[in-house]
């Protein structure tokens, strides 16, 4: 029986870019589910991201959402850490 999925592409940028090595992952879930589920699996795959778990902004095509937004087929996710700032 086929079961409908949600496929998105998924940017990583600092913290999870550096944890994953790459920039681009793209992942598939059930309809329905929230979009902070992607960061909960980021961080199930690499445990030492899980000090950004609270501090994750969330964007979906190019807007800010909240962490219970659900995610669309095709939606363009981007996982935003804090960035520190200032010259080494």
């Amino acid at each position: 029986m086929f079961e409908p999925k949600v496929t998105v592409t998924v940017k990583l940028f600092a913290a999870y870019q550096e944890a994953s090595g790459v920039s681009e992952v793209i992942l598939e879930f059930p309809p329905g589910t929230e979009v902070a589920a992607v960061r909960d699996r980021l961080i199930a795959e690499h445990p030492q991201l899980a000090e950004w778990r609270d501090l994750t902004r969330f964007g979906i095509n190019l807007q800010f959402v909240e962490p219970n937004t659900p995610l669309q087929d095709g939606d363009e996710v981007v996982l935003i850490p804090p960035v520190s700032g200032g010259a080494q």
